[in-house]
């Protein structure tokens, strides 16, 4: 899906130096609201969405030894 979201933008940045301004401010406006549907189809995932399981850090070992000191 990413890859749509890049893929628009590289049109519309061909397309603006192309000369086709507004068919380049159409493909810019598309991969704006690819990438914001991307986002929220992560967010609302039911796998991770709203977890963040790159912050989750219950299970480190250091948070311990920062409790004894």
């Amino acid at each position: 899906m990413m890859a749509a979201v890049y893929a628009t933008l590289l049109i519309a940045f061909v397309l603006d130096f192309a000369g086709r301004r507004r068919l380049a401010m159409s493909c810019l406006f598309l991969s704006l609201a690819l990438g914001v549907g991307l986002f929220l189809w992560e967010i609302y995932s039911p796998d991770y969405g709203f977890r963040m399981p790159w912050l989750q850090v219950e299970g480190a070992p250091l948070a311990g030894a920062l409790r004894k000191s």
